[in-house]
């Protein structure tokens, strides 16, 4: 294997293992670390949870003493500051490590670049851009909340092959296979908080609870503009185990808010004259709070808000082969829509397969 290809595999692995990181290192990157010396790994290591060791720190704990003269592979720049841990380009220079190779420049404001300089300020030779955009999309939730200061938005449905997410009656348990619906509360297990509508907990009464409990507890919101989600819902039931936020409009009766809060919900006032600056808000809000994953459930309104915006950036969606028929049974993405099919947003890296009878596909839109 020439060195090019070394170099790619190992970065390859260390991609692989920053990919472990995820639902447990946001707010901060999904970083992954290799040391070898030529083919043979002394090391590896990932972020494996907020606040926890930083992946070349994982990688340097198992290679020990023999990280002196190692490359390392790192599928971030190192950082160079003191936040949660130690700078991670102290201690690879205090290793004495020959040479770095980072798949992509931290774009967080006190690195961004910086790691590099330091390193190569000791010595050490450093080479950036290896599988970059692979390293960009694994890491494309972290980057939109640095640019945007809003979450990354996962749109989730199911829906029948004539494209219905429940029938004229609006029922819809259950349109998907039991094996679908266990990779609906996975995505939930990972997410920040999960979103739906006024319509949809008053229809459904979800109780939004990943089953099994996943690595992250997601904090559950109702966008409900007057602030009527019912005493009686599982979401009020349960709102001293897991969290909800209501978010609502500037029409909320204040009795209303005072009740919902009686319950242990929190009412967030949203001040926008319009649903889709409402909602604009209430990303700015979650973002703020450095939610980085967030997963909208639906329905077709709350959803066709999320689209029109253009705030969907990744859709995962389970078709059943079912038919509803019904002019006035719901479709999963309502709203304004686009004009023509030219203007349609295009999924891109579609993946297609096949659980328990379903079609699911995911992919992230252009």
């Amino acid at each position: 294997m020439d060195p090019a290809q070394l170099d790619g595999w190992h970065m390859r692995r260390a991609l692989e293992l920053a990919a472990l990181g995820l639902g447990r290192a946001e707010p901060n990157p999904l970083v992954g670390c290799v040391i070898a010396r030529g083919a043979e790994v002394i090391g590896e290591g990932w972020h494996r949870q907020y606040g926890g060791p930083h992946a070349e720190i994982d990688a340097l704990a198992v290679a020990g003493p023999r990280a002196a003269g190692a490359t390392v592979y790192v599928t971030l720049e190192p950082c160079c500051h003191f936040g949660k841990t130690p700078p991670c380009t102290q201690a690879l220079i205090a290793a004495g490590v020959r040479r770095v190779v980072a798949a992509m420049t931290d774009p967080f404001p006190a690195v961004a670049g910086r790691g590099a300089e330091a390193l190569r300020a000791a010595g050490i030779d450093v080479e950036l851009g290896l599988c970059e955009a692979e390293a960009k999309a694994l890491n494309a939730p972290y980057r939109k909340l640095l640019s945007s200061s809003k979450p990354w938005v996962l749109a989730k449905w199911a829906m029948t092959l004539d494209g219905k997410i429940a029938t004229r009656t609006r029922q819809s348990r259950w349109i998907s296979s039991e094996a679908s619906r266990q990779r609906g509360h996975e995505l939930r297990g990972r997410v920040d908080a999960i979103i739906i509508g006024s319509g949809t907990a008053a229809a459904d009464d979800p109780l939004l609870t990943a089953r099994p409990a996943g690595p992250r507890q997601a904090v559950r919101v109702v966008v409900d503009s007057r602030a009527s989600l019912s005493s009686v819902s599982q979401l009020i039931r349960t709102a001293r185990d897991a969290p909800v936020i209501v978010a609502a409009g500037p029409d909320a009766a204040p009795a209303d808010r005072r009740r919902l809060e009686s319950f242990g919900c929190e009412v967030l006032p949203l001040a926008g004259t319009t649903h889709h600056e409402r909602l604009e808000q209430l990303l700015t809000e979650l973002g703020r709070r450095r939610m980085t994953n967030i997963l909208v459930e639906g329905g077709g309104r709350l959803l066709g808000n999320f689209f029109d915006v253009g705030q969907i950036d990744e859709v995962h969606v389970f078709v059943a082969p079912r038919l509803f028929g019904g002019a006035d049974a719901p479709t999963p993405v309502g709203g304004l829509g686009v004009e023509s099919p030219q203007s349609a947003r295009v999924l891109g890296g579609v993946h297609w397969t096949e659980l328990g009878g379903d079609l699911y596909g995911w992919g992230r839109l252009s």
